[in-house]
């Protein structure tokens, strides 16, 4: 073989090895992709369940709470019974509490967690003599305090129209209440709120 001949042979057994060689780079490159593109689908599929999808456990707010009738009522009944049953057994947040509480959101909202908070304290899971510890010490005095600043002197005729109606008490634990508040709160936030009525007016006071 001339030496031009054994030149050419010679370049093509090393075109042909830089294409093997190309040709073993290229070959993973689609099953490569395609195990990129599961893992980014799986990523942001944790990314949405963690910052989507509510965990177990999760704090409601009645601020922020969805603007469907059916939950704002469940929170606002679930929380309007225990504030009867336990909150009102104690004198100073008895005292502190206006009868028109369930007209303040903000007033909902630290009763709301402080209810959680007694959940956990109490029934849930881990609850433990800390957490009892802690409600007592901490979370109910400091949200009662609060209260009492956040409602000042404010009572139901306050929240009337017509201010002029007679003054009476008003029961926490009124159905017809939760309702009008709970569908105020569900559809129209922004706006006054309901007026309280004759009934809730006239209603004997003190908890059950």
């Amino acid at each position: 073989m001339s030496d031009p001949e054994t030149a050419s042979a010679a370049a093509v057994a090393g075109l042909a090895s830089e294409v093997e060689a190309l040709r073993r780079a290229v070959d993973p490159l689609p099953g490569r992709i395609a195990d990129l593109a599961r893992l980014t689908a799986e990523l942001g599929a944790q990314v949405r369940d963690l910052t989507v999808a509510p965990k177990p456990g999760a704090m409601p707010s009645w601020i922020v709470a969805p603007e469907d009738a059916d939950v704002t009522r469940s929170l606002l009944a679930e929380l309007d019974a225990w504030v009867a049953m336990v909150l009102l057994r104690y004198t100073d947040a008895a005292t502190a509490l206006p009868e028109c509480w369930l007209w303040h959101p903000d007033i909902v909202e630290e009763l709301l967690w402080l209810m959680r908070a007694w959940l956990a304290a109490y029934q849930e899971e881990k609850a433990s003599v800390a957490l009892v510890a802690d409600w007592h010490d901490r979370y109910r005095p400091g949200v009662v305090r609060r209260v009492k600043g956040l409602a000042g002197t404010c009572s139901l005729e306050v929240h009337l129209d017509r201010p002029d109606r007679q003054r009476a008490s008003f029961v926490s634990r009124r159905p017809d209440a939760v309702g009008d508040i709970a569908a105020w709160w569900a559809h129209d936030r922004a706006g006054r709120g309901p007026e309280p009525t004759a009934e809730h007016l006239a209603s004997p006071g003190g908890p059950n």
